[in-house]
């Protein structure tokens, strides 16, 4: 009997050039090398892929999982202008255009909040490419609904953002058991910190997703996730926060469910940060969505 891949085995690193998009992105693959890729996930606002490699790892056991740095995040290189922004669109574009690049089909789109959104946005450009989607805390905002205001606490907060650190090590202990990473592990933060910060001439560190990227995605909110979800004919999984989810869904979550093909689960005692704080039911939905 073959050996199964060990599931906490460092991930591959992989940079798959998007000329079409300016430049390159930077992922993660986990799990067996040789069999086609099942799975590619979508990191949160101010997150990274390596965030998530402890939650990925387990779900990665027989099935293959790329998970990429999103455009203005980690280590990927494209452009990042902030005026004129289309909304999510350009993330979907980019998703849209990785899995061209990576020339895969009948794969499972999973992410976390804006990670989830831009998956649904490229299921809608590239159907042909999707199997299913596993959307964890999508930010659906209710119809008519807009992105934040420049002078909302979110936007200000995070434009005050620290993005300088000493050492990695001081940053982690500036993160952990504090803000939006209360409930996240050691491992977890310290996987944030290592994927999210770059280090500077000088021998400091700085964040990769710069306050002002992270700020102008919590702005920019002309894209449209209900259409997108109109337009898509594959099953759909989302799983929404107790507490203070992004999910604005519950109004329409009987039409959205009627047919079957669309299920939403709520999780009891869970926030925004719902992978970090059920990992297991992650992977439960990567598995399901793949039998």
């Amino acid at each position: 009997m073959a050996k199964m891949p060990d599931p906490s085995a460092a991930p591959r690193r992989r940079r798959i050039d998007l000329p079409g998009r300016g430049g390159a992105v930077a992922a993660l693959e986990f799990g067996p090398q040789d069999r086609p890729i099942d799975v590619v996930f979508s990191h949160a606002n101010g997150f990274n892929a390596l965030t998530y490699r402890t939650i990925l790892g387990p779900a990665a056991e027989t099935r293959r999982i790329l998970a990429y740095d999103l455009r203005g995040h980690g280590s990927t290189e494209l452009p990042t202008v902030v005026e004129g922004r289309d909304g999510w669109n350009d993330l979907g574009e980019d998703l849209a255009a990785l899995l061209e690049a990576l020339n895969v089909h009948d794969v499972l789109l999973a992410g976390h909040s804006m990670g989830a959104t831009s998956s649904l946005l490229a299921a809608a450009q590239a159907p042909e490419r999707v199997r299913a989607l596993a959307l964890f805390e999508p930010v659906i905002l209710e119809p008519g609904a807009s992105g934040a205001s420049d002078h909302s606490e979110m936007v200000q907060m995070t434009l005050r953002r620290r993005a300088r650190f000493p050492s990695r090590e001081a940053a982690v202990a500036a993160y952990l058991g504090r803000g939006a990473m209360r409930t996240w592990t050691r491992d977890m933060v310290a996987d944030y910190v290592e994927g999210g910060l770059r280090p500077l001439p000088d021998g400091a560190f700085a964040l990769a997703c710069a306050p002002e990227w992270e700020a102008s995605n919590y702005r920019s909110m002309s894209h449209d996730p209900w259409a997108a979800i109109a337009r898509i004919g594959q099953p759909m999984r989302m799983l929404k926060a107790e507490r203070h989810s992004t999910a604005h869904i519950d109004d329409a979550k009987e039409r959205l469910t009627a047919d079957g093909r669309i299920s939403i689960e709520t999780v009891p005692k869970t926030s925004h940060f719902l992978p970090m704080e059920r990992p297991d039911l992650v992977v439960a939905t990567l598995a399901a969505l793949d039998a």
